[in-house]
């Protein structure tokens, strides 16, 4: 079986969930590239961070948030999935609230958060979720861009059983010249899968988790094991 991963990944973490005898391509589909901007007081505002590029480009951009709580100006630290939290611990900083995805996260703010003020920092590309609903509630919200996501467009050529997916803007950049049929879809979560819908009506096989290890695992199930 070969399956096409679109964007680059450790080999080894491949082989080690997959086994040896799955042949493996990985094709980057976008890039990114942080964006230099000056840093600024984040005074009592909470913080969101949706990706890891988020992550990195914050700090380094020399931001600095204030994690005591008993502060008058503490910052709250909102983030969407267990690898931006993880990132967000190698700069050396916990998280309030960590969620699966944007929507899920759009939904506590509003039901639970509605008197704080939040800056967001993000892509170019970022899922409108929080920009479309968090000011209809007259909740406070701000989009900070610190990174720009490009998307590469490549042509591919080479005939693959599967195709796995890690972000909309991804699903997009490999359909303006690719096409979906004659493969078996994964996903990393429901915001990809959602993007992919809009271009097949294929089955698309979504993984419970936004990890890496979840999506492999989910095509080991579907694949290995049932060969």
């Amino acid at each position: 079986m070969k399956i096409l991963f679109t964007k680059n990944i450790d080999p080894s973490v491949i082989s080690k969930e997959l086994g040896e005898d799955i042949l493996v391509d990985c094709v980057e589909v976008i890039k990114t590239n942080p964006i230099t901007t000056n840093a600024f007081d984040l005074k009592s505002h909470s913080l969101i961070f949706t990706s890891l590029n988020g992550v990195n480009a914050f700090f380094k951009n020399s931001f600095k948030p204030n994690e005591d709580f008993t502060a008058k100006n503490y910052n709250k630290i909102y983030c969407v999935g267990e690898k931006t939290k993880r990132e967000l611990r190698k700069h050396g900083f916990g998280t309030f609230k960590v969620l699966k995805n944007a929507e899920t996260l759009s939904k506590f703010i509003t039901n639970h958060c509605q008197h704080e003020k939040f800056l967001h920092f993000c892509g170019n590309l970022a899922i409108s979720v929080l920009d479309n609903e968090l000011p209809l509630q007259n909740i406070k919200y701000e989009k900070i861009t610190v990174y720009n996501t490009s998307e590469i467009n490549p042509l591919i050529t080479e005939k693959y059983h599967a195709a796995v997916f890690f972000s909309p803007s991804g699903v997009r950049s490999f359909a303006k010249q690719n096409s979906f049929q004659d493969m078996m879809l994964f996903s990393i979560g429901e915001t990809t899968s959602n993007e992919l819908k809009k271009f097949t009506s294929k089955q698309i096989f979504t993984s419970e988790g936004n990890s890496l290890l979840s999506v492999l695992k989910l095509i080991r199930k579907e694949t290995v094991n049932k060969n």
